[in-house]
């Protein structure tokens, strides 16, 4: 694997296209910031907003009629699911394996395949218990992942722990690869006023699940009061732990926000001092990025996060609290205080932020006017 620095050339010309095995409200606002793509997606994450994903154009197909649709299209480019979202290795196997066929058969040259990775965790886990029937599967998907790694031509890491994670799980790449590392963070989002002071308030945004530290938080939250009775939190989601939620919602200082629009969203970040995501591992899935903390950072909010964010480096570096994926209700709520006491104002955190948006710096990237990769 051979590492290039970030070429901001201009995107190529030509048609593009995205490969998704889902999609979400986040993916359709970035596709309708970045130049015109056909978007073929699979399924629907919890957060869809069919409005925006038809005006970005975006298809729901199957494996086989996107493959079918791509076949048709004259794509140029094509972004598929990154390779060790095992997952999604056999839809995106399969509309490989079509294009690969389809220009041998015309003598033509197949389309450039990119990837976007911020996976951080080595995705060839041996099986372990269930049927032999799906310890196969589970072996049929690990070696359709390797054909997808084997056909990328590029590929933007977000973290450096993703290109750690690659460089030991898949070695060496068999042809030339084009890689780069453009962390991914936010820009400062327009809709906040830095001359605003904060209330002692904490966000958790995002699924009310285990995996995210849910738990950990609702057990944390007394020591943060008994060592900062003003403190607010509130609880921005919805999950299978909803009943916690509500249970703690009973406490004056926590107020609860089951799925609201995003508008809401960004109301609520623009308004809180903290945001937190305590993750932690949960069999072969480890949190790669964030998008909670990703859109606290750009609200100017502190962040308290476990070393299970690929930008843990990041945001230890730049004054954020990274506590271990194994930390205790009380030091979690240490840190929580310690963010609260520090009184960081917000125009500091964002002040941090990259002038371009790291996704969207990605993206120029894998689609720009470079010599093609072959």
């Amino acid at each position: 694997m051979t590492q290039t620095a970030h070429d901001p050339a201009e995107p190529t010309a030509g048609t593009r296209a995205r490969l998704y095995r889902s999609a979400r409200t986040a993916h359709l606002e970035r596709a309708a910031e970045l130049p015109p793509a056909l978007l073929l997606f699979e399924k629907r994450r919890y957060d869809f907003d069919q409005a925006l994903a038809d005006r970005v154009g975006a298809v729901e197909a199957g494996t086989f009629e996107s493959a079918r649709i791509l076949g048709r299209s004259g794509v140029t480019t094509l972004e598929v699911n990154e390779p060790s979202a095992v997952e999604g290795a056999r839809r995106t196997a399969a509309a490989l394996a079509w294009l690969r066929l389809r220009a041998l058969v015309r003598l033509s040259q197949r389309p450039r395949v990119v990837a976007y990775a911020i996976g951080n965790s080595s995705p060839f886990v041996p099986p372990e218990g269930g049927t032999l029937r799906s310890r196969w599967s589970l072996r049929l998907d690990y070696a359709l992942a390797r054909y997808v790694w084997f056909e990328c031509d590029r590929i933007a890491f977000g973290t450096p722990d993703a290109r750690d994670a690659y460089r030991e799980a898949f070695g060496r790449h068999p042809r030339p690869l084009r890689t780069t590392v453009i962390p991914a963070l936010p820009i400062a989002c327009p809709c906040v006023d830095d001359g605003e002071g904060r209330p002692p308030r904490v966000v958790f945004l995002g699924a009310f699940t285990a995996r995210k530290g849910f738990r950990s938080l609702v057990e944390s939250w007394g020591h943060v009061l008994a060592a900062r009775p003003d403190a607010e939190l509130v609880l921005v989601g919805k999950g299978d732990l909803e009943p916690l939620a509500h249970e703690l919602a009973n406490d004056p200082t926590v107020r609860l926000v089951v799925d609201p629009p995003r508008e809401a969203i960004h109301d609520e970040l623009r308004h809180a001092a903290v945001l937190t995501l305590p993750s932690r591992r949960a069999g072969r899935w480890r949190e790669q990025v964030g998008l909670p903390i990703v859109e606290g950072l750009a609200h100017g909010c502190t962040v308290v996060t476990t070393e299970e964010t690929g930008l843990a480096a990041w945001l230890s570096e730049h004054g954020h609290h990274v506590t271990p994926e194994s930390v205790a209700p009380a030091d979690l709520a240490a840190s929580i205080v310690g963010a609260l006491d520090a009184h960081r104002p917000p125009s500091d955190v964002r002040s941090q932020l990259p002038a371009v948006d790291g996704r969207l710096a990605a993206d120029a990237w894998m689609f720009s006017a470079a010599p093609r990769d072959q």
